[in-house]
């Protein structure tokens, strides 16, 4: 994984994306899904793009099942934005470079 995607836990979730200022974008994933895999660099993009006014990262569900359990994640991948703590947006699957920065600019301050 990149340096610039942030790595969620069910341990630091509440502090990095419920308690962020910054709106945040989740990537829920799996290692055995490779529609996954191949949003990764989609994602990466995006945080290089955005930089300071995104926050951008992922949280395995294999290694974190409390989290995507609270938002009822069934199907991979997901994106969720955060914004003060709360969904403003979700996308279940594959999405392009282009879709995703339409997903995530209106959420900008």
């Amino acid at each position: 994984m990149a340096d610039k995607l942030t790595t969620y836990t069910d341990g630091n979730w509440d502090k990095e994306v419920l308690g962020s200022d910054t709106p945040v974008l989740v990537d829920f994933w799996a290692e055995w899904c490779v529609p996954c895999k191949t949003l990764v660099p989609m994602i990466e993009a995006v945080a290089e793009q955005f930089g300071a006014r995104l926050k951008v990262g992922k949280l395995n569900v294999e290694e974190n099942a409390h989290v995507p359990y609270r938002y009822n994640i069934t199907t991979l991948p997901t994106l969720m934005i955060f914004k003060r703590g709360q969904v403003s947006e979700q996308r279940v699957g594959l999405l392009s470079k282009e879709n995703l920065i339409k997903l995530v600019e209106p959420h900008l301050g």
